[in-house]
């Protein structure tokens, strides 16, 4: 029935008057029958011609279905003068409308909510002043402020640290720290004082503008799965009109042939489909993922095969320096201190690395002149007197017996290296790779439990590369190598076997995107190509938000499904009860409005998850303890140096590695371990289920601490001593594997809770 031709005020004003029509009716008939009978008319005849234009209009576009019912239930009500009926049916398609039009209006208004949060103008500084502006004028390069409470009007980098509410795009409520050089994005609020940023796009370039389009294709957009409604018609409508007439012929009593149809009223199947997909759409929204229709959540939920990109999709996108490998007597801050000094100048993404790298590690970029760049080799320049070059290194170089150690490691972790010299001299290699999400495994196996049976790795990058990550998560299959037709190919033979997602973030995956079944784009870093092929944008940088979509949408889409099917089988319930005379025509409509109100209150579930018990997380010290991981790394980093240095056997440098990783150990690794024991652990026992969910945590910590006992017992020896080498150098590599995997779990398991994620590099 198509009921949404009415405006929502319209709707208000026709539920209205039938009310009052059959409320009147009801005083006058206890006032005296004749009246009522005559008002009840009225309400019958109030809805019915709204109800015959609808179906005139279906069926000049070549359509009939359901309205048609509405139309024989009204008029057979005045035909053979069971007028209180008709008023109930009036009532029943007025107020069906009305409560179509609140779902509506519910269930859109996350993304109405986007729609009127978009900033109009912008601050801009000007030299001295500062100057209000239309958003429009704003170009990379400006610098903008952001008053207390405002919304950020472009995509920008912070000059200064900050604090933001993201809720707009990503629906968490914790505000979310960011540091000076971070990356903000259009359309979150600034949750602390004024803040500066230099504009990095226009406001029609940013991540808040390409939401807002996304959005209103969704609001315009019907839920296509209707269509499933109007295949139920087909038959639901001949099966009716059928029982009626049996009952008709079989009774000679016209009125049961009246009471068959205002049963058959199916108000269940054309409200509460769209509503289940509405507020489905919603609810994803909240949960950072726009959809532009409800035919992409409808396909969602039966989705069967994954396609995933590899570079900015499974892993974080951006390259990180690993390790540090120095030349002997030499500190790895200060290889940070003047690496950072020289990338500070190069809009290099390795330069970015690291420049994060330095930050991490808690060192200043030292001070540089004469910097310059070659392009493909790195760059260089003064730092303190001395000439610092960081980058390649020709072919065919000798190197010294550590970084020759350094280019094979680099080789078995599939890394890129980027050397540093001093006036000429090899001092460091920094080990370089893109690293696997932290909440990459997890989300894949939150996505199997929904059901997806096999998840691929479609990339172009080297099939080294592709096999690691997908050995490392799990992955059924692996296409690497692959260029863009490579990609439209196997996902149009994926979609042979079922429905297939395509998930990317670059220009080179948009093909991909629009050939799947449905395209998910990354849309926080992912390319406008991508963002506008796709049928679905994750709108900040959490991979894990592909699960809540696939989640959603499945629910969403099996209260759809349930709810139409509930609703018409219980009308063909009521159908025949009232073709054998148990329902007269005015229970029939009472019985058949209880059904409307039952399936649409189901449907309206989709607005909101199971009900589960949930706990609050303590997103506060998940954050802590994540960053307090990252700048860790350099003690992480000592102890494989110091096992490196014991390569020569015994002497003052080895010793003196040996010394300064346990330093680090002790004074920076071990408080950070017995602070997550006393104060991070017991904090996850609700999430976890109890204590037992930390246990192996624990045997970690007890492990790391015991090899730290026994290092520290070793260097009792002052110098060590040759026949100590061979133990330490088990003691310290054994130490190194547990650190790597012990990390590496509690990134997965523990920080990947927090309601923003653990913090990227």
């Amino acid at each position: 029935m198509s009921w949404r031709r009415l405006a929502h005020g319209e709707a208000v004003l026709l539920a209205a008057v039938c009310v009052l029509l059959a409320a009147g009716g009801f005083v006058r008939w206890l006032a005296g029958p004749f009246p009522a009978d005559i008002v009840w008319a009225v309400a019958a005849g109030v809805a019915l011609v709204p109800a015959v234009t609808w179906v005139v209009a279906d069926l000049r576009a070549g359509r009939w279905g359901a309205d048609v019912l509405a139309v024989l239930a009204l008029g057979g009500t005045i035909a053979v003068g069971e007028y209180l009926a008709g008023a109930i049916i009036a009532v029943m398609v007025a107020t069906g409308q009305l409560l179509d039009k609140a779902a509506a209006r519910r269930a859109g208004r996350d993304l109405s909510a986007l729609l009127a949060r978009a900033p109009h103008e912008a601050h801009v500084r000007r030299g001295e002043r500062v100057d209000l502006v239309p958003v429009d004028d704003v170009v990379a390069g400006d610098r903008v402020v952001v008053l207390p409470g405002g919304v950020v009007p472009v995509d920008g980098l912070l000059c200064g640290a900050g604090l933001f509410d993201e809720s707009a795009l990503t629906g968490e409520a914790a505000p979310v720290d960011r540091l000076a050089g971070d990356a903000v994005r259009s359309g979150v609020v600034n949750a602390g004082s004024a803040v500066e940023l230099a504009a990095s796009a226009t406001a029609e370039g940013s991540t808040y503008a390409g939401v807002i389009r996304l959005a209103e294709q969704a609001a315009a957009d019907s839920a296509p799965v209707t269509r499933l409604a109007d295949r139920i018609a087909v038959w639901f409508l001949p099966a009716a009109l059928l029982i009626a007439a049996a009952a008709w012929i079989g009774t000679g009593n016209p009125e049961r042939a009246v009471a068959v149809l205002v049963t058959a009223t199916p108000c269940p199947l054309l409200l509460a489909v769209p509503v289940a997909i509405t507020g489905g759409m919603s609810r994803m929204s909240r949960a950072g993922v726009v959809v532009k229709g409800g035919a992409a959540l409808e396909l969602l939920g039966r989705a069967t095969t994954l396609a995933m990109d590899k570079t900015g999709t499974v892993t974080g996108g951006q390259p990180q320096v690993t390790d540090v490998v120095c030349a002997p007597e030499v500190a790895p801050e200060r290889v940070l201190a003047d690496a950072a000094a020289v990338e500070q100048y190069s809009p290099h993404v390795m330069a970015g690395a690291v420049l994060r790298a330095a930050r991490r590690a808690g060192v200043e970029p030292a001070s540089a002149v004469a910097v310059s760049e070659e392009p493909g080799w790195g760059a260089r320049g003064r730092v303190g007197g001395r000439e610092v070059t960081v980058g390649r290194l020709e072919s065919g170089r000798e190197l010294p017996d550590w970084a020759r150690g350094a280019a094979r490691r680099g080789r078995l972790d599939l890394a890129s290296v980027i050397w540093v010299e001093t006036d000429g001299r090899l001092v460091a290699a920094m080990l370089v790779r893109d690293p696997v999400r932290t909440d990459a495994a997890r989300t894949l196996r939150r996505l199997r439990e929904a059901g997806l049976r096999h998840i691929l790795l479609l990339t172009g990058d080297h099939v080294d590369n592709a096999v690691e990550v997908a050995a490392l998560l799990g992955l059924d299959e692996v296409c690497a190598d692959a260029s863009p037709a490579d990609k439209i190919e196997r996902v149009r033979s994926g979609r042979e076997d079922g429905v297939t997602v395509m998930v990317g973030d670059g220009v080179n995956d948009a093909p991909a995107l629009a050939a799947a079944d449905v395209g998910i784009a990354l849309g926080s870093r992912g390319s406008t190509a991508a963002v506008q092929a796709a049928d679905a944008v994750i709108v900040d940088d959490r991979i894990d938000r592909l699960a809540d979509a696939v989640e959603i949408s499945r629910r969403s889409r099996r209260l759809a499904v349930a709810s139409a099917g509930i609703g018409t089988g219980l009308s063909l319930v009521a159908m025949a009860a009232a073709a054998t005379g148990f329902l007269v025509p005015v229970a029939g409509a009472l019985v058949q409005e209880a059904i409307d109100v039952a399936v649409i209150l189901n449907s309206l579930r989709s607005l909101r998850g199971p009900l589960r018990l949930r706990h609050r997380r303590p997103d506060v010290l998940l954050h802590r303890f994540a960053r307090e991981h990252e700048l860790l790394l350099p003690a992480r980093s000592a102890v494989r140096q110091a096992a490196d240095a014991l390569a020569e056997g015994a002497g003052p440098e080895a010793d003196a590695a040996v010394r300064r990783a346990y330093r680090l150990l002790v004074d920076r690794l071990l408080p950070h371990e017995a602070a997550e024991e006393t104060q991070l652990y017991p904090a996850l026992t609700d999430i976890l289920g109890g204590p037992e969910g930390t246990v192996t945590m624990s045997r970690g910590h007890a492990e790391i601490e015991r090899l730290v006992r026994r290092l520290g017992r070793h260097l009792t020896e002052t110098p060590i001593q040759p026949d100590q080498v061979d133990d330490l150098r088990a003691t310290l590599y054994g130490l190194d594997a547990v650190l790597t995997l012990h990390f590496a779990q509690e990134e997965e398991a523990y920080f990947t809770l927090t309601s923003g994620g653990a913090p990227q590099p």
